[in-house]
């Protein structure tokens, strides 16, 4: 038996390849915008919180420098004590004393600065360093340094002013930076002027006690004594060896004579009373012609006027122009110390009215 082929044949499959060009909805600028902002959201933060804080210190700082300012202007300044010392020609030490008082709530924190100080209405003299200071209700500030003299007419002036006024007063300028909290440093101007005694023309100053030697000693000192200066200031002021010049007053027949020289010597000062040894040079031969002649009771008017101030060799020009600016008038018993000198002095009367 014989097999039939099978012609019939599978069936085939055509594939049909379709081509799609199928596309992704298009992206509004919106959804863009959101998808951005939802990636960089932080950023935006920061920047927005940068911005607020920068909008923030505009408007603050400005009203906090004010505050800090106007505060700073009603503190005030008491020079409690002031120390001269050292001097020379151009310079001197100071140590200073004072007491800043601060009637507001805050308690701010000045740096150190440099600042000017003169004469109240003068201009400046010197330069000094203000230390750092925490402005709490009352603070203590000093000064202890080196000062050079800046302006020697202007500190001539303040010289003069101690010496001869009741009442000084001294501005203090300066610029320094103020920190109170977290606020930025603000820089703010520190204008203060404080009141000190002054020496008021050395009121009282007197010979409360002398004595004549016939024999002068090797330094030609021939009259040696002790003399009283009261000093109503805060102030200590080491003067060196200061030198007056003696006079008798003029009368209405003859003009002021000079009789001599009188020296304290290592002058300093100190706040109160102060009595130092005064050793003087005078020409004897005019004192007891005055004695016998016109103040034949033995009480000799004598006008004292600053000559010089000299410190360790050097001459102090702001303390002599001072000086030399103020005269004394004391009344001695140069009756008495002849007597005691071994002079009986009514017979130099006598010998006078002959």
């Amino acid at each position: 038996m014989a097999w039939k082929e099978d012609k019939t044949s599978a069936p085939t499959h055509k594939v049909e390849q379709v081509s799609s060009h199928s596309s992704s909805p298009k992206l509004t600028l919106r959804t863009k915008l959101k998808a951005h902002c939802k990636k960089w959201w932080w950023v935006y933060l920061l920047v927005f919180v940068a911005i607020t804080i920068i909008l923030v210190l505009c408007l603050v700082y400005p009203i906090f420098h004010r505050i800090a300012q106007d505060n700073l202007n009603k503190s005030t300044l008491t020079i409690t004590s002031l120390v001269l010392s050292n001097p020379k020609a151009n310079s001197f030490h100071l140590f200073q004393n004072s007491t800043v008082g601060n009637p507001s709530a805050y308690h701010p924190q000045l740096d150190a600065f440099n600042a000017s100080v003169a004469l109240h209405g003068g201009k400046p003299y010197a330069s000094i360093e203000i230390p750092h200071l925490h402005a709490t209700r009352k603070a203590i500030s000093i000064v202890d340094q080196d000062v050079t003299i800046t302006d020697m007419d202007a500190f001539l002036a303040y010289n003069a002013a101690v010496l001869s006024q009741e009442e000084v007063k001294v501005n203090v300028r300066g610029k320094t930076k103020l920190h109170e909290m977290k606020f930025p440093a603000t820089t703010v101007d520190y204008r203060k002027t404080a009141t000190m005694k002054g020496l008021n023309k050395l009121s009282g100053f007197n010979v409360t006690s002398f004595e004549i030697k016939l024999t002068p000693d090797p330094d030609g000192a021939n009259m040696v004594g002790e003399v009283y200066i009261p000093n109503p200031s805060d102030m200590t002021l080491s003067m060196g060896n200061v030198t007056f010049t003696n006079l008798l007053p003029a009368t209405a027949s003859t003009p002021s004579t000079p009789i001599g020289t009188s020296t304290l010597a290592n002058l300093v000062l100190v706040p109160g009373n102060n009595t130092v040894p005064m050793r003087a040079t005078v020409n004897q031969t005019l004192v007891i012609q005055a004695i016998a002649t016109v103040y034949t009771n033995g009480m000799l008017p004598v006008d004292i006027v600053g000559e010089s101030s000299v410190y360790d060799g050097q001459h102090l020009p702001y303390f002599e122009k001072a000086l030399q600016g103020l005269t004394q008038h004391v009344t001695l018993n140069v009756g008495a110390a002849l007597k005691a000198a071994g002079i009986d002095p009514s017979v130099l009367t006598a010998l006078g009215g002959g």
